[in-house]
């Protein structure tokens, strides 16, 4: 496919030349709390149980004048057999390669143990600059014990609190000394630690400013009026374990996410972009979504509160269904949030191999005429969104299988989006519809003087009326039908506001 490049991309683009700064350690020692200090957001998730970040998480950071990227990665626990934490350890390694400095994250209040010094030897192999930033040090008696961590053989040792901010400007202008001064710098003012770690701690789900990662207030779409459209950006939503990670990594041609049997191995929302026929779009792997009742650990509560605030910030969802499973009640719950927020919406229906070509329980391949007419009856809302059959496991092949597919839908869908009527176009529409067929009650029925599109995405339309009422859902529907057959709008939600004439006059 020669109009597909793949590209990890940090915030914004033009940005992939700068330094990028790896924070790694152990489980639990404060790596997220730092990460997030120091991007300003609420990009990772923080908690006291370990083992919340899993996959790599990027952002960005200025400090003394210079830009730099930072990476979050998961705790690293050399040599544990277990799934997990050995795909944790494999994510983290390429942060380790990527990046020009290393920050060694340690918890002042936990002992030393020879998991400690076997990650250190792993960092000092490299031959880059390793910072030992000792954690949660808050009062002179822990400030004593920060320095009984120099037995760990790192030189540079820099005791902080990433909760309160305490310390971390010493650690910053030490990784700028170290690293060389030759990348592209911005034009704003340097920034000073009041300027960055000012306002206490950040509360779990609480953000300082719209400055988060994924969600940058720059590139934020809204949903009314007009835009500048750079990049498309596409939630992968769904239940945990359907298939969204191994998605994302077929999409981006990467390792991006953890890919495992275990429901819910995402937490972090990790994205990617790619460039594909002169555009960007910029991929979101979220966190399998469930009903709050199925949610025990905090992580997951935050997860799933995270993958919803993704969700709104995309233009495009992706609702990942597995095929194995049919269309469930969650499935459609999931696929409301999307319809409801204005989101555009593929329905994709993955492992369709394991139902046809690759069946191995004797039962006949499944009829996809069939599976997406009962697919039809469950998500009647999203009747306008297109359904794509794929094996995700396939499109990590050679091959690529189906990429270009879903690639050109999301395009396509994403036009749909922004697409304008003029209201020329929407009153010669209105003189050919006869509303007398409308399947409404004659007490709801109202009468339409002119119609104009007031907005973009998702298309919103004014209808100027005789009346002040609500739409009867049946004259709506009968209305969105007879745009869309006239229009297309394929894959996005149409939205209608009423405004009476004679409310007019009295405004």
């Amino acid at each position: 496919m020669p109009n597909y490049r793949r590209s990890v991309m940090p915030t914004h683009p033009g940005t992939e030349a700068l330094p990028l700064v790896a924070i790694v350690g152990r489980p639990n020692v404060g790596k997220s709390t730092l990460f997030n200090r120091l991007t300003r957001s609420r990009r990772s998730i923080v908690g006291d149980e370990p083992g919340i970040t899993r996959d790599r998480i990027y952002g960005e950071y200025e400090w003394a004048g210079r830009r730099f990227r930072v990476v979050d990665t998961g705790g690293i626990v050399p040599d544990d057999p277990e799934l997990i934490p050995t795909e944790i350890y494999n994510q983290a390694r390429v942060a380790l390669e990527e990046a020009s400095a290393l920050v060694l994250v340690v918890d002042v209040r936990t002992e030393l143990a020879s998991p400690d010094y076997d990650l250190v030897k792993l960092l000092l192999r490299g031959g880059k600059p390793v910072f030992l930033a000792v954690n949660k040090v808050e009062g002179e008696a822990m400030e004593l014990a920060a320095e009984n961590l120099r037995s760990l053989g790192i030189r540079e040792v820099y005791p902080i609190s990433s909760e309160h901010g305490l310390g971390i400007g010493d650690l910053l202008d030490a990784i700028s000394e170290a690293i060389p001064a030759d990348e592209v710098e911005t034009e704003d003012e340097s920034a000073t630690e009041n300027e960055i770690f000012e306002g206490g701690p950040l509360e779990p789900g609480e953000h300082e400013g719209p400055e988060e990662h994924s969600l940058d207030a720059k590139s934020l779409h809204r949903t009314h009026g007009e835009f500048e459209q750079h990049e498309t950006s596409i939630a992968i939503i769904g239940r945990p374990n359907v298939g969204k990670s191994t998605l994302l990594n077929a999409l981006t041609g990467t390792g991006r996410a953890i890919v495992s049997p275990i429901a819910g191995t995402t937490r972090d929302a990790v994205d990617e972009v790619v460039e594909f026929e002169g555009g960007q779009m910029r991929f979101v792997d979220t966190a399998g979504i469930r009903r709050k009742g199925k949610t025990h650990l905090m992580a997951e509560k935050m997860s799933v509160v995270m993958a919803r605030r993704h969700l709104e910030a995309a233009d495009v969802a992706l609702l990942v269904l597995d095929a194995t499973e049919g269309v469930t009640a969650s499935d459609a719950t999931i696929g409301g949030y999307a319809h409801e927020s204005g989101r555009s919406v593929i329905i994709v229906v993955n492992k369709w191999d394991a139902v046809t070509t690759g069946r191995t329980d004797g039962k006949p391949p499944a009829d996809r005429e069939i599976f997406e007419k009962q697919l039809r009856s469950v998500l009647k809302y999203l009747s306008y969104a297109p359904v794509l059959f794929l094996s995700a496991l396939e499109m990590t092949g050679p091959d690529r299988k189906g990429m270009s597919r879903v690639l050109h839908e999301v395009k396509a869908v994403a036009a749909e989006r922004r697409k304008r009527v003029t209201t020329g176009q929407m009153n010669r529409f209105l003189d050919k519809i006869d509303f007398q067929r409308a399947p409404v009650p004659m007490s709801k029925r109202i009468r339409i003087f002119y119609m104009t599109q007031a907005a973009v995405a998702p298309p919103t339309f004014v209808l100027f009326t005789d009346r002040d009422i609500k739409l009867h859902f049946a004259f709506e529907r009968f209305l969105e039908n007879q745009i869309r057959e006239a229009f297309g709008f394929k894959g996005t939600p149409i939205w209608f506001k009423v405004r009476a004439r004679n409310a007019e006059k009295t405004d």
